[in-house]
């Protein structure tokens, strides 16, 4: 399975629809850098079918090094970004759930690290 990057969309979108490649490409830096913005000033971005990026803030938590029992230390809370699928993401992905499981079971693969 292969990842999908950014040159690739710009690529694929060029072939599709005949627009130059540096064009495609400002049109998705631009979209990139708008959704960008929108999430730092903690505004959430709502994608129909695709899904919701909003900024939650994280507790505080105690943090511990493996390396060295007994230390610990707080990490302070912190504002991350979650995304939720849209309705259509969400059935599309859960109908590849079978053939991944199967991919798995055929490399011997039982999904326990």
């Amino acid at each position: 399975m292969s990842t999908l990057t950014k040159r690739g969309i710009v690529v694929q979108i060029s072939n599709e629809t005949g627009i130059p490649q540096n064009q495609v490409f400002k049109i998705l830096q631009s979209t990139l850098d708008l959704i960008t913005d929108t999430l730092s000033r903690g505004q959430a971005v709502e994608l129909r079918n695709f899904g919701v990026l909003d900024v939650r803030l994280t507790k505080p938590r105690v943090g511990r090094n493996p390396s060295r029992p007994g230390s610990h230390y707080v990490i302070p809370e912190r504002a991350t970004v979650r995304f939720k699928a849209g309705k259509l993401m969400r059935q599309r992905v859960t109908a590849l759930s079978k053939d991944l499981a199967s991919r798995e079971t055929a490399l011997g693969r039982t999904g326990k690290n």
